[in-house]
């Protein structure tokens, strides 16, 4: 981390891990929670998790890993102008979607119906369960014995009364303070990544196609400015051009705003930061125009009937997986049973989140054809 800002999370601000341990001779704490991060299962298992399209669709869409490698490299940019963590940054964004289901937002939101009588599902809190309690790497603690800062970042959202089960780490919910200015950064940073790489994966799957992306203000823009300085450039790599300059255009919007906002809030230390409004975020024209980006999304290509398609057999498959394992627990592994004995539904439910989209396929095809094993 080069010339931190004061207001940074630093060694000698951060309210260290849980279980005390000695420092790394060459590693910053920081440093260590990403390297834990990176070394743990729950990270490897993201390369077959569903960002849109679900793994066997095509090999060239973006996963949870590589989205959340977009994510860490945009991150560390902006966190680098900023002077702030980088370190803490690229853990945050490394772990952000640890506890994603497969199947991406369909699978989460049908587990979260099938848990509604027993507290629900939030897959950021489910991140943090992982980073925790349900990774199971080391002799001296469950999870991964991360930072505080890392896991608050972590946890971008919960629900008040989840909050309040969570000890000093939910207590900004209940005091409605903002976390660390790393944490903010980590939240807009997967925002960049998800919309442009979406955009990406949308024309390329033929979900959406350039036409429809002129009525986007941000899109049409830099798209314009592309064609006229490489008149004769292909389609494909007009694409590559266009999103590539809408990232660099988003992060400098960021970079100043978010400056300008720290600088005339006159922010000194991180209690400062803990105490203002938010302060990391766009300006106003370009908060608006991806806003009119996102819905575009959510309309054209989140919404098509494909998708559509692919979400209803997603969430049939959560649906029939909850439904058998909570009509006879022995359906469960073994280790399964033993956790449903003393933390119920939470057992399915890690069961279920911890799947790649092949395993809860191959999970369902397992249960219910008699032709499988």
């Amino acid at each position: 981390m080069n010339n931190p800002a004061a207001y940074a999370v630093s060694l000698h601000n951060s309210r260290g891990r849980r279980v005390t341990e000695a420092a790394s001779p060459g590693r910053s704490e920081f440093q260590r929670d990403r390297d834990r991060i990176i070394h743990s299962s729950a990270f490897r298992r993201l390369e077959y998790k569903t960002q849109v399209f679900v793994n066997h669709e095509g090999d060239l869409f973006r996963t949870r890993l590589t989205h959340s490698l977009e994510v860490a490299q945009i991150g560390r940019s902006i966190a680098r102008n900023l002077q702030l963590n980088e370190d803490l940054v690229e853990a945050i964004t490394l772990a952000h979607d640890l506890g994603h289901t497969p199947f991406g937002h369909a699978g989460q939101d049908a587990l979260n119906d099938c848990m509604h009588a027993h507290g629900g599902f939030e897959h950021n809190l489910q991140s943090l369960r992982v980073v925790d309690v349900l990774e199971e790497r080391y002799a001296a603690f469950d999870g991964l014995n991360l930072c505080f800062e890392t896991r608050e970042g972590i946890l971008k959202h919960v629900a008040r009364k989840k909050a309040e089960t969570l000890g000093a780490v939910g207590e900004r919910f209940l005091r409605r303070t903002q976390p660390s200015l790393e944490a903010q950064l980590a939240n807009f940073a997967d925002e960049i990544a998800y919309n442009n790489h979406d955009i990406d994966d949308g024309v390329r799957s033929g979900l959406i196609t350039t036409d429809q992306l002129q009525s986007v203000m941000i899109f049409a823009r830099h798209w314009q400015q592309v064609k006229t300085t490489h008149p004769k450039l292909d389609d494909r790599r007009m694409i590559y051009e266009t999103i590539r300059h809408m990232i660099n255009t988003l992060v400098t919007d960021l970079i100043e705003q978010s400056a300008c906002s720290i600088r005339e809030a006159g922010i000194a230390t991180l209690a400062d930061v803990h105490a203002a409004a938010p302060l990391i975020g766009f300006s106003r024209q370009i908060k608006t125009e991806q806003q009119a980006l996102k819905k575009f999304l959510f309309d054209n290509m989140y919404r098509h009937y494909r998708v559509m398609r692919m979400n209803a057999k997603a969430r049939h498959t959560i649906e029939r997986l909850f439904a058998a394992f909570s009509s006879e627990k022995r359906l469960l592994p073994v280790q399964y049973q033993r956790k449903f004995d003393t933390e119920g539904y939470q057992a399915i439910a890690d069961y279920i989140a911890g799947m790649t989209d092949r395993y809860a396929i191959k999970e369902y095809q397992r249960l219910f054809d008699i032709t499988e094993n």
